[in-house]
């Protein structure tokens, strides 16, 4: 497998050239509003795609969507009425999305476990499990109406068991209980998915440790470096293989 991560070009739109939509990639992103996410936004709309920015945050979403050249729609991904309202916005602008880009997440307690809750754990799951099947069952019938649909699921190698078990991996030094049972079961949902879902995409992408709010902008990568396998997932051309699971150095294993 090659995976082709796109350098950076002069940003494009549909304005440019009258491109109409209906030739165009429509990229729905969750949690846009900043770090991964935003940055998966402003690479994909230099690529020529339709970005919609969803976040929770209607402050932050406007000026994230006014900034890059986006429209922002609101989506609470822990919410049922906010993810049915954000599909149906799609459905009467765009009327379809060929990429769903599963991005918002939470990181939950550090260290000792002692303390969780059952509070904590509903928490972070509700965001990075449960929000990817509410937001995937409501924007399904959006991507059916793609000729090449997809779904980018952004999970991590925190929730790979090889990795956290290699004492050469920084993956293996953090504890992290819930973020880490979390991505472990969303890995495990994007197969499900690619095994169950005929005719769609649906690969998961390790960032890496990337510098954002999640670990207090400590990871040594750029926010760019942290896209290269999101973006080049959602980029791929038609036939590109699906229950994969990607970093920025190629696909890596399931474990």
């Amino acid at each position: 497998m090659v995976l082709v991560f796109l350098p950076s070009k002069r940003l494009w739109s549909a304005s440019f050239d009258g491109t109409s939509i209906e030739d165009m990639t429509i990229t729905f992103i969750t949690g846009a509003n900043k770090g991964l996410g935003r940055e998966t936004a402003r690479r994909l709309i230099e690529c020529g795609h339709t970005v919609l920015v969803g976040a929770r945050n209607p402050e932050q979403g406007e000026e994230a969507a006014a900034a890059l050249g986006a429209r922002y729609v609101p989506i609470d991904v822990t919410d049922d009425a906010s993810v049915a309202a954000a599909a149906a916005n799609v459905a009467e602008h765009e009327g379809r999305i060929d990429v769903l880009i599963n991005n918002a997440g939470v990181h939950g307690p550090v260290g000792d476990p002692s303390d969780l809750t059952a509070a904590d754990a509903r928490a972070v799951l509700d965001v990075n499990v449960i929000g990817v099947v509410r937001t995937t069952a409501a924007f399904l019938p959006l991507l059916r109406r793609s000729d090449d649909p997809v779904i980018v699921n952004v999970s991590s190698g925190m929730g790979s068991l090889a990795l956290t078990h290699d004492a050469g991996r920084p993956e293996s030094h953090v504890i992290a209980p819930l973020y880490t049972s979390s991505k472990a079961a969303l890995t495990m949902l994007t197969t499900q998915y690619a095994k169950g879902l005929k005719g769609i995409r649906v690969n998961a992408a390790d960032p890496g440790y990337t510098a954002t709010d999640l670990n207090g902008h400590s990871g040594p990568q750029s926010v760019t470096e942290g896209t290269d396998a999101i973006v080049a997932l959602a980029t791929e051309q038609p036939g590109a293989g699906t229950g994969r699971f990607v970093s920025r150095h190629g696909e890596i294993a399931w474990s």
